[in-house]
């Protein structure tokens, strides 16, 4: 039996989950069109707060709107009762609205309406019904008067001033002020509790006042009301002086105050409890007396105060906790401390609830015949009741409905019919509060309608995802199909998508989705279809950016922005500046791919954007653009810390001009050696303003500044202030001491005189000792305002100690270290001997040779010293420079050899060696005679890449200048080249008598490279490289061929030479036929004197003869000029046209006279050349 009922229920629960799966609602679309057809419950959109406070002095309004087709009617309950608005002339509800107007202008007491009030909005459909609003009037009531005697406490002891405010709504709120309406100062010591109370945690002489006063202000009214003044007296054992200054460190000006533990003001004893509800603020207060004033710290047992939401105000007196929830819930602990001792408070949170929602019930629209749910479910602490009402009236007392079954929280409809609509409230609530929502049940039936436009055209960019939107209604809710150019089967997988609301989607657009889409939606009510065209268009692309630049003022920039689009979309470019459109004016200059900011500064900084924009799509590139220039100088230069031999120089850095500034360089001027010449004294790093100078003595200094960045350096800054050291004996010792012999009996002693800066002091001299080294002997010195002294009388190159120190009108300086120097030098007297060479090859030889004893150098060794030359060319004929070289080699072996490179294969050397001292060469060793190897030549002297016909080039070379051998022969490597692409390597060979060649183009479209080498026995030279073509313009086509050697060319000059050749002939007749054609406009006309002989004859050789005919080439620098017989004057219209050499082309008309002419044919038409020619005749 138990097994039977196990298996009935688990049959309901299942048939319970699989009807939810099936119960899906209509969303009804917010379309105009379907809205004013389609019939809807009431719906409230606007109601008054559930706690509702209202001024008095104002008329009361209760709102209550909603929504619904038919429009729905309003109703109100007071109290749980029928609220009659028609009987209180007061009360008045708007039209089209619930929204009640309570006025109070006759008369009245806003009191008298005080209640619960609930609205409720009808229709055919159903009742929605609104939250329970409880309309309270504010209240803001006189303090009580009170006689408050003077309240008299011991220095040092704490104190609570009690505000005890009125009871308003809502509740007021509370500040205390003195008399003079300034606020009571508040500290650690002294604050005002969460209750308005005005709490001392230790009283001080100075709190000693007569008008401590706490004021209520009431919200509503904008009223404060001010309590009767309290009178503080404090008793002290010692008297307390009011003129004193304030020591925070002492309070007591030094009065000696018995100190306390800390104990707890507010709240009392050692444990307490609160209350919160969810979603509200917790504030836990600990306001501790003691002396001294007690720190407060707060933890809660158990784990951490969360640190997002706890704040400390008040001085830590006060913990809040903003929007609390469940887990804000234990046990906190406040600790008071001061250094006689704590204390402890614990507080007991607890977190109740008023009811929240979990999952709120939702409007509900089927189609006859369709299954649905509405589910209410909320939670609180208590856990709220919930109660299901339909229409405004408890589900038991409403009439049976077999499509309805009530399961608890949730309401279960199967197989709903057309009449089942109506409005469900669902009310869940405890102690604390109550939630009420409104959902209705519409049933409803509808033919499908297409609610997007009309064979709309869709452009979308290639290869992005596309949409295609047909949005639809109707009830049941249609089946929707889409189709491409009204054919084949639905469109639905794979590249296609469609959604549940009608959207189609492509997911990736390509030129060939182009088309007309088809969507038919169709239910059992009927069908519908739409259609979309589809235009794919390539992207809109900025292919090359805007990069991030830096440019020094007074330079160009310049931003390239390069687009590529579809070319039947039209693409705006425009350019922002910091997100502003940018302002060409006459500086900048854009074009279509770039923007030149020419002369820039420090106003052109900033952020640029290009946008390239069609009206589908755009695309963006932005860069900075940071302008750099030179820093400004640095400012308000300063001295300070002056002493003896240094002084602190202080400055403020000028701007950078966004380039960081690396250095700082310190320049001083002296009136003394060089005024007004500046002079660097040291450098430091960009990130100091303020150095320390070392100083030398007996200097009136003067000081500026220079900034430097990676642009160059600054102005210099305004100078400082002089400041002068005094004298002292020198501290620098001359440096560069030496002493040579400038012959071959004296030895020149000099030195580095000082600087000026290094004198310290006027009338600088030199202190100069020196004696033979090694002898033992007196130091002979000397004393001289010079940099050098010459020792007379010595022997030869003999070493000398010398020493010297510097001395001024104040002392002597320090003494040198003894430096040891040489008399003068003599010539060498020996000569290496037995110069000999090995390993010769064609460019270097290895010598050998026998030093010489040092003794005979007579001076400082400096280097054995190898003369060559090049005596001739192994090869006859070749003329060589003589040019003699040398080679020095530095070596105290005691076998020496080197190596002597650079040398010229294939040629006759000779050498020879010297030693030689710093100043005086020995005599010379035995000359050795050397014949280097042959080598390989260098590169021919030119090369030259001539072209001769159309596939033909000629290459032309000439020997090597230096051919290092016996030349044997020339070879070629070419190749072709194509972008990066190399083809292979082809070789011709010459012999050396042949210095050109010819050489036909296999491909006459490619270019070619050209490796030319001499050659030896040796080897190949170095290479001389050429290219054909040298240039792109010089480049033939595959495609290109010679049209002088085309058939059709060759006609067609042909017949252009027969149309020429037939002019000439119609012009030769015309000549030589002069005035015999029609000259209608001269017949009648008295002949010129000049035309007339004297024997009545007349001369047709007039001038006109002369000149040359209209159109020939004398004419072409202008307008011809109509001669009066011209035959451009019987054409029609002056059309006539001549050629370069003068001959007539085209056809031209003899003009028709109105006159009768007796001329024979002379005005028939000549319709060609030949018709011409007889025409004339």
């Amino acid at each position: 039996m138990l097994a039977q009922g196990g298996q009935v229920a688990l049959a309901v629960v299942s048939s319970l989950l699989l009807l939810l799966q099936q119960a899906t609602s209509i969303e009804v679309p917010q379309d105009p069109k379907i809205l004013q057809d389609l019939k809807q419950p009431p719906t409230i959109i606007k109601q008054s707060p559930k706690d509702f406070i209202v001024d008095p002095r104002d008329n009361i309004i209760i709102e209550c709107e909603a929504k619904g087709n038919p429009q729905p009617r309003f109703t109100w309950r007071r109290k749980g009762k029928f609220l009659n608005t028609g009987k209180d002339p007061r009360v008045n509800m708007r039209k089209r609205s619930g929204t009640l107007e309570i006025n109070f202008r006759s008369g009245g007491r806003p009191e008298d309406y005080e209640g619960e009030y609930q609205c409720l909005a009808s229709n055919d459909l159903g009742v929605a019904v609104s939250n329970k609003i409880l309309l309270r009037v504010s209240k803001a009531p006189l303090w009580p008067k009170e006689l408050l005697e003077p309240v008299l406490v011991s220095e040092g002891h704490s104190l609570v001033l009690a505000c005890n405010p009125p009871p308003g709504l809502p509740p007021p709120y509370t500040f205390w002020m003195n008399s003079a309406m300034i606020p009571i100062p508040q500290d650690r010591r002294v604050s005002m509790g969460l209750n308005g109370d005005l709490y001392f945690s230790n009283v001080l002489a100075k709190d000693a006042h007569t008008d401590y006063s706490c004021n209520a202000r009431f919200l509503f009214t904008h009223t404060i009301q001010q309590k009767n003044p309290f009178s503080l007296k404090v008793q002290s054992a010692e008297p307390y002086n009011d003129t004193s200054s304030y020591n925070s460190s002492d309070p007591y000006g030094g009065r000696r105050i018995p100190e306390s533990m800390p104990t707890f003001l507010s709240p009392s004893g050692s444990e307490s409890s609160k209350m919160v509800l969810r979603g509200q603020q917790l504030l836990l207060e600990c306001i501790a007396a003691g002396l001294p004033t007690p720190s407060i710290k707060w933890f809660k047992k158990g784990g951490d105060l969360p640190a997002q939401k706890v704040k400390f105000e008040n001085h830590n007196k006060t913990l809040k906790i903003v929007s609390v929830s469940e887990e804000d819930a234990g046990e906190y602990v406040c600790l008071a401390n001061n250094h006689v001792g704590g204390i402890r408070h614990n507080i007991h949170v607890q977190v109740k609830g008023a009811p929240y929602w979990l999952d709120k019930p939702t409007n509900l629209v089927l189609a006859p015949d369709e299954n649905g749910r509405l589910v209410c479910r909320a939670s609180g602490n208590p856990r709220p009741q919930v109660q299901w009402l339909v229409n405004g009236e408890p589900v038991e007392s409403s009439l049976p409905n077999p499509s309805r079954e009530m399961m608890g929280d949730t309401i279960i409809f199967r197989s709903v019919q057309i009449g089942s609509s109506a409005v469900y409230q669902c009310n869940a609530s405890n102690q604390h509060g109550y939630l009420l929502a409104n959902a209705f049940v519409s049933v409803l039936d509808m033919a499908p309608r297409i609610l997007g436009p009309k064979s709309q055209l869709i452009k979308v960019i290639e290869n992005n995802r596309t949409f295609l939107d047909c949005p639809f209604f109707g009830s049941p809710l249609p089946d929707l199909r889409w189709f491409k150019n009204g054919q084949g089967s639905g469109l639905d997988g794979g590249h296609y998508r469609v959604y549940i609301n009608g959207t189609l989607e492509i997911k990736r657009a390509r030129t060939e989705d182009e088309g007309t889409y088809t969507c038919v939606a169709s239910n059992i009510m009927g069908t519908v279809e739409n259609q979309v065209i589809l235009e794919v268009k390539e992207p809109t692309r900025i292919v090359r950016g805007l990069e991030h630049q830096s440019a020094f003022r007074g330079s160009t920039a310049r931003f390239d922005c390069k687009v590529k689009s579809d070319p039947s979309l039209p693409v705006t470019v425009s350019w922002l500046k910091d997100d502003s459109p940018l302002s060409l004016g006459w500086r900048l200059r854009r074009d279509e791919e770039s923007l030149s900011i020419p002369n820039v500064n420090e106003g052109d900084q900033g952020v640029y954007t290009c946008t390239a924009q069609s009206e589908i799509d755009q695309d963006v590139s932005s860069a900075r653009l940071t302008v750099l220039d030179r820093p400004d100088p640095p400012m308000d230069l300063d001295l300070s810390d002056l002493a003896v031999r240094s002084v602190r120089l202080t400055w403020i850095p000028g701007n950078d001009h966004n380039s960081v500034i690396t250095q700082f360089l310190v320049q001083y001027e002296e009136d003394r050696w060089e005024p007004g010449s500046w002079q660097n004294l040291t450098s430091y790093p960009g990130d100091l303003n303020s150095v320390i100078l070392q100083l030398s003595p007996f200097i009136n200094y003067q000081f500026r500044v220079i900034a430097i960045n990676s642009v160059g350096q600054s102005a210099p800054s305004h100078p400082s202030p002089r400041y002068k050291t005094s004298g002292a004996p020198p501290d620098v010792i001359p440096s560069g001491l030496q002493g040579w012999g400038t012959k071959k009996n004296n030895m020149e002693i000099s030195w580095e005189p000082l600087l000026n800066v290094e004198r310290n002091g006027p009338n600088l001299h030199y202190q100069l000792w020196w004696r033979r080294k090694d002898t033992g002997e007196a130091w002979s010195n000397v004393t001289t305002a010079g940099s050098k002294h010459v020792v007379h009388d010595t022997e030869t190159y003999v070493p000398y100690e010398i020493r010297i120190q510097a001395l001024n009108d104040h002392g002597a300086g320090p003494t040198s270290n003894v430096a040891t120097g040489y008399s003068g030098e003599d010539k060498p007297t020996d000569a290496p001997t037995n110069l000999r060479v090995s390993n010769v090859d064609s460019t270097s030889v290895t010598i050998h040779w026998n030093p010489v004893d040092p003794s005979s150098v007579v001076g400082e060794f400096k280097e054995y010293r190898l003369y060559y030359w090049r005596e001739a060319s192994l090869l006859k004929g070749l003329r060589v420079s003589q040019e003699k070289m040398t080679r020095g080699f530095y070596s105290i072996a005691q076998r020496p050899s080197a190596v002597l490179g650079g040398l010229v294969p294939f040629s006759h050397y000779r050498m020879l060696m010297v030693v030689a001292n710093r100043g005086h060469e020995g005599p010379p060793s035995n000359t050795v005679e050397v014949r280097t190897k042959e080598g390989v030549p260098d590169a021919p002297k030119y090369f030259e890449i001539v072209k001769r016909a159309f596939d033909t080039i000629h290459l032309q070379w000439d020997k090597p200048l230096e051919p290092n051998g016996v030349l044997i022969g020339y070879q070629l490597k070419y190749h072709t080249v194509n972008g990066s692409k190399l083809g292979p390597y082809r070789l011709e060979t010459f012999p050396p008598n042949i210095t050109q060649y010819t050489m036909r183009l296999p491909d006459r479209a490619m270019r070619y490279k050209f490796f030319l080498s001499a050659l030896t026995q040796v080897g190949a030279g170095e290479a001389f490289t050429g290219e054909f073509p040298r240039s792109a313009n010089e480049a033939y086509s595959k495609d290109q061929v010679d049209i002088a050697t085309q058939g059709w060319f060759i006609g067609l000059m042909c017949a252009i030479a027969l149309i020429i050749l037939i002019l000439l002939i119609v012009c030769f007749i015309k000549r030589s036929r002069g005035g015999k054609y029609p000259v209608r406009d001269k017949k009648d006309l008295a002949l010129d004197p000049v035309d007339q002989k004297e024997d009545g004859s007349f001369d047709y050789h007039s001038d006109e003869d002369n000149k040359p005919l209209q159109g020939s080439q004398a004419s072409l620098d202008g307008p011809p000029k109509e001669s009066d017989d011209s035959l451009v004057d019987y054409g029609e219209g002056g059309d006539g046209q001549f050629n370069e050499d003068g001959s007539f082309i085209g056809q031209y008309t003899v003009k028709k006279d109105s006159k009768d002419e007796t001329e024979g044919n002379e005005s028939s038409e000549a319709t060609s050349p030949v018709n011409a020619i007889y025409s004339l005749a």
